[in-house]
């Protein structure tokens, strides 16, 4: 007779770890489709909540400039942050390094409220010094947001560039490349999956912040977040779960589908010639 052995400590807290994460977004999607405005009350299934998403319009209008906001922001924070990590890396010797090092890394250890009040006093320092920004929207938001997520980037490209061969680039140079071209023939490729990943990363946490973006924006610029957290001091609308839902969803394919390319491509990679 075959005895099945106890779980371990190890597959328990594995377990208990991954209801703690997911069991909440399994709530979330299973009440997305209650017929009851009521969150403690089920009323049967029903997908009324989801016509209702697409019909608001102002929460259709707060995701359009989340998604653009986050689009933008993460894109110049991989170009800034990329730049800043170059010039960490590579020139070692440079006066300032240090200083420069520690003023990159300060936003990811600043909280978000000092932040945002100090990018609010700066933005209207510059409207009464220079008139500009004369309102606070979408571009303020855009730049806070470019701020804090090149950070992150930076820390990120920054790992990749220090396990790159620098002999390759030297023989680049060697035959003849110019820094400029070997920097985008060479080292461009080697660090693409660092740059993806931050722009990714950078993507997330424009899309999810709330703090700094009360500070920066004004009575025309409302993100996704911002909506959100203001229904939801008001008690929590079975919109907001449909939203939830189809972001849940969506993360989820894309994740499934990089997966599967990254798979395919490993084999392809260990498939014998």
């Amino acid at each position: 007779m075959v005895k099945l052995k106890a779980p371990g400590f190890s597959k328990s807290m594995l377990v208990l770890g991954m209801l703690f994460l997911y069991l909440p977004m399994v709530v979330l999607i299973v009440y997305s489709f209650n017929a009851s405005r009521l969150v403690s009350v089920w009323a049967g299934f029903s997908t009324k909540w989801y016509g209702a998403l697409f019909a608001n319009e102002q929460l259709l209008s707060a995701v359009w400039m989340s998604l653009r906001i986050a689009f933008y922001s993460a894109s110049m924070a991989v170009c800034l942050g990329t730049l800043c990590a170059f010039v960490i890396t590579r020139f070692k010797k440079m006066r300032g390094r240090t200083l420069l090092s520690s003023m990159i890394t300060a936003p990811l250890v600043m909280p978000e409220v000092i932040t945002g009040l100090s990018l609010l006093l700066l933005f209207v320092q510059m409207a009464q010094l220079i008139g500009w920004p004369v309102d606070r929207g979408m571009a303020t938001i855009w730049i806070a947001h470019t701020t804090f997520c090149s950070a992150y980037v930076a820390v990120v490209v920054s790992a990749r560039l220090q396990e790159v061969d620098l002999s390759i680039e030297e023989a680049a140079m060697d035959l003849g490349c110019t820094p400029l071209k070997t920097f985008f023939v060479i080292t461009l490729p080697v660090i693409a999956p660092a740059l993806v990943s931050g722009w990714l990363l950078a993507f997330t946490l424009s899309l999810d912040d709330l703090v700094i973006a009360s500070f920066v924006s004004g009575p025309g610029a409302t993100t996704l977040p911002m909506v959100v957290f203001s229904s939801v001091r008001m008690g929590v609308s079975p919109e907001i779960n449909a939203l939830a839902t189809i972001i849940i969803a969506v993360v989820s394919v894309i994740a499934f589908i990089a997966w599967f390319w990254m798979r395919r491509a490993e084999k392809r990679r260990l498939r014998p010639r």
